[in-house]
């Protein structure tokens, strides 16, 4: 079954969409307040992982906020960067940080599905999705217009929330189902969303699990390295 945020009969790519809108005010605030600043070094290993290779043009879906486009640009990643949302709100925000940065000649954001992504075949060097796989309303249709709009040896970077190992396995279900829920609606005003952030990933395949999808739909050297005990996994592979 499908998790969505919330209990109504539209679409999970439409209820995802108002989700996002609902919370882009308090977004960056609460990522950096409820992964306690982590999220960034993941994000750091990422954009390091896409460096490796000479990138002229990276397409980062899913950007909400433009994190992840912004940090491409500043390190020097790739030349330059498109990002899309399905969010005008997250959107709207991100334009601003990316005017701020002054890095409106390296990014570019547009609103655009995941599953019907508006670019001509191998357009891209390399592709980025980080925390936002999970969103996506078919994960293998997703993936599989991400290979699309690569180049034939451009390389896919997945960053997720997965499922933690040993000991910090029951402290971190604990904090993620019950503190970082109650926080979120605090602070946020919507009382799903951050309901739906850990039992999305639940729902989530994990591991093997995912590298398998990635295969299915074409990509090859699928591999996976998995953050601070497992509670992030960097998944990559290429066309």
């Amino acid at each position: 079954m499908s998790i969505t945020p919330y209990s109504d009969t539209a679409s999970k790519r439409e209820q995802v969409e108002h989700m996002f809108d609902s919370i882009s005010p308090k977004y960056d605030l609460l990522n950096r307040v409820l992964s306690m600043g982590v999220d960034q070094s993941w994000r750091r290993a990422t954009i390091a992982s896409v460096a490796a290779e000479p990138v002229a043009h990276l397409l980062d879906v899913a950007t909400g906020t433009a994190d992840m486009a912004i940090m491409a640009a500043r390190r020097n990643a790739a030349q330059r960067i498109t990002g899309v949302d399905i969010s005008a709100g997250m959107l709207d925000f991100g334009r601003k940080k990316v005017t701020d940065a002054g890095l409106t000649d390296r990014i570019t954001l547009q609103q655009a599905d995941s599953e019907a992504l508006p670019f001509a075949d191998g357009t891209f060097d390399a592709a980025t999705v980080a925390f936002g796989a999970r969103n996506f309303e078919h994960l293998a249709k997703g993936l599989a217009e991400m290979q699309r709009v690569l180049r034939p040896g451009g390389r896919i970077f997945v960053l997720e929330f997965s499922q933690a190992r040993g000991l910090l396995r029951p402290l971190f279900r604990f904090y993620f189902h019950h503190v970082m829920p109650a926080i979120g609606k605090l602070v946020s005003k919507d009382s799903a969303a951050y309901t739906y952030l850990p039992k999305s990933v639940d729902a989530f395949p994990d591991g093997d699990a995912f590298l398998n999808v990635m295969r299915e739909v074409g990509f090859k050297e699928a591999a996976a390295k998995r953050f601070t005990g497992g509670i992030a996994t960097l998944y990559s592979g290429r066309k």
